[in-house]
């Protein structure tokens, strides 16, 4: 979204000179004093013991990446304070870019994988591949990636012969130490937490499927209820794509890239709360979420007026996700 469009989104809001003044001098300050910022603030992952930076780094950031960029990515991630590392077998060569990148740092981050194999036979050979390419020797977290369907993912992860079979003996063994999924359909998260209690959630909560889509609140608070970490895909999504020029190429959907429209985005989602949100797979707009996570201007709550914007914003979106379509 540019910045035109967000201004007259906050004029249709009546907040035209409604951002927090908190949020501005954090970014002001940021802005100004870039090497100066503090490290990315952490947050406790439900019961687990676990402190996450609340900006994540997600794998397909280097997707596609030479070796060289993606260990400067990653050390340049760490040295900002990013302790989280998610990643999956599904996006592309980014496990084979990020296993070499984050081995020097291993012992000081959080690494969540996925699978996508339902079977057992599936899900066994795609850990251990998984394994190879990410140079470890367990993951911090596991999960079980994109359940949409109940019977097809749910159900079928927990049948005789589903994968949850090979990835309980590998935690038992400790190459898994805690256990989650990701999630597209409030249906499926549901059936999901009804057949195991898992560790955390990795879920699409978004300002404008959330105010417009009425989708994610009663997953945040069930999650919530169980003390589960709560992750979030998708903060700083603006809509589908549609017929719209698509300038991202790593993001299926529109992205927000004009910087206090990602703030509100992320602010909204952290405030819900959530432990931890994972921008969009492009350097460019990592790196914005995480200046703003440094000079702190994420820690400042929505106002009354920037509430507004936030829902007018989610008004004049396409959301990617709605309870209708779920």
């Amino acid at each position: 979204m540019d910045r035109r469009r967000f201004l007259a989104a906050l004029a249709a809001a009546g907040a035209v000179s409604g951002l927090s003044p908190s949020y501005l001098q954090a970014k002001e300050e940021a802005e100004m004093n870039p090497k100066g910022l503090q490290p990315v603030a952490r947050r406790p992952l439900g019961r687990t013991g676990e402190e996450l930076s609340i900006i994540g780094f997600g794998g397909i950031i280097v997707m596609n990446q030479t070796p060289a960029e993606s260990a400067d990515y990653v050390a340049e991630a760490v040295d900002r304070g990013v302790n989280y590392f998610d990643v999956a077998p599904s996006y592309g060569n980014a496990q084979e870019r990020l296993g070499p990148a984050l081995k020097p740092h291993r012992d000081r981050c959080f690494l969540a994988c996925k699978t996508g194999m339902r079977d057992a036979a599936g899900a066994e050979k795609e850990l251990h591949e998984s394994l190879r390419l990410l140079q470890t020797d367990h993951f911090d977290l596991y999960q079980l990636h994109g359940i949409t369907d109940v019977e097809k993912d749910v159900n079928a992860a927990f049948a005789p012969g589903g994968c949850m079979e090979p990835i309980l003996k590998a935690r038992e063994a400790g190459k898994i130490r805690f256990l989650g999924f990701s999630a597209h359909s409030e249906e499926a998260a549901n059936a999901a937490m009804d057949q195991f209690d898992f560790d955390t959630i990795l879920f699409p909560f978004n300002f404008a499927a959330w105010h417009k889509g009425q989708f994610g609140p009663s997953i945040h608070q069930r999650a919530g209820e169980r003390n589960m970490g709560r992750l979030a895909l998708k903060a700083m999504a603006h809509q589908s794509v549609g017929n719209r020029e698509k300038k991202w190429d790593k993001c299926w959907y529109i992205p927000i890239d004009e910087t206090d429209t990602a703030a509100l985005g992320l602010r909204f989602t952290l405030g819900l709360p959530v432990v931890a949100a994972i921008p969009p797979g492009h350097w460019q707009l990592f790196d914005m979420a995480l200046r703003l996570a440094q000079s702190g201007a994420l820690d400042v709550p929505l106002n009354d007026q920037e509430q507004a914007a936030v829902q007018e914003l989610a008004r004049a979106a396409d959301p990617l996700f709605s309870k209708s379509a779920a």
